[in-house]
């Protein structure tokens, strides 16, 4: 049987992981926190959206946990960011030129301030406010010179590994190209990743990996979860996922995070 007791860490993505398909974290998770919390586990928090946004979902906890947003660009822990990792502008503006001539994608610069637009499609607007709550629309995303950029991310309403992945393959070397979601592709430098983020929190902490539990569903989620011996693949995740990760859990609609820490929760209680 799995010895879950030595755990001191977990870690999970936010969308189709912790998060249901309608964009909410089960109150289930909640009362778990309380347990976690109680067992000195500390819960950490990874996602490819941005900082508010996570902020909104996890505010009733958010002095409590470690915040990783866009993808491992800016990671937060007790108020302070203790690492941030940033793309250039020559790399940004030769994204946005290569993403402009890629039919159907819509583009998002990923910044410390705001997340910046240049499109007015309101359909696109709609679906990109639940993953981007601060916001600026502008008619030129070339002209941003005044923020941190972590990353450059693009969507498309079919598909993106068949819609933009093609097209923005040959980036790959000088940048990271992510397939992070159904819709969604993430191209930031090559050292931004959540793992690398993780890595430097448990240093940080002094947690192993064989200390640290980890779920993921999307290709963004493989280093992540490769810093963790307890790594758990989504019954929704991607198949790459589920070939890295070394056990499987529920989908996210059937609270599969939640049903992994309740044993985790009762592994602690038993030891």
């Amino acid at each position: 049987m799995l010895d879950l007791s030595k755990v001191k860490m977990v870690v999970t993505d936010m969308d189709g992981t912790l998060l249901n398909d309608w964009g909410e974290v089960s109150p289930v998770f909640f009362r778990l926190f309380n347990q976690l919390k109680k067992h000195n586990i500390h819960f950490v928090a990874a996602s490819g959206r941005q900082y508010f946004s996570m902020l909104d979902k996890l505010y009733a906890i958010k002095d409590d946990i470690t915040i990783v947003a866009e993808n491992g660009g800016m990671t937060k822990h007790n108020g302070e960011i203790i690492s941030t990792s940033t793309i250039s502008k020559n790399q940004i503006d030769t994204i946005i030129d290569t993403l402009r001539k890629t039919s159907g994608a819509y583009i998002v610069l990923c910044g410390k301030k705001n997340a910046y637009i240049e499109t007015s499609d309101e359909n696109f607007i709609d679906i990109f406010k639940e993953y981007y709550t601060q916001f600026k629309q502008v008619a030129d995303l070339k002209s941003i010179t005044n923020d941190k950029i972590f990353k450059v991310a693009s969507y498309h309403f079919e598909n993106s590994a068949s819609h933009i992945y093609p097209f923005v393959k040959h980036l790959e070397g000088e940048n990271l190209v992510k397939i992070s979601g159904e819709n969604w592709l993430d191209i930031s430098s090559p050292s931004t990743n959540k793992g690398q983020a993780i890595q430097k929190l448990q240093k940080l902490l002094n947690i192993s990996k064989d200390e640290t539990m980890a779920f993921g569903d999307y290709n963004n989620d493989l280093e992540m979860l490769e810093q963790a011996s307890f790594s758990y693949a989504m019954e929704n995740a991607c198949e790459d996922v589920k070939t890295t990760a070394r056990f499987h859990t529920k989908s996210n609609n059937d609270n599969g995070v939640e049903f992994i820490l309740d044993k985790l929760i009762k592994s602690k209680e038993v030891n």
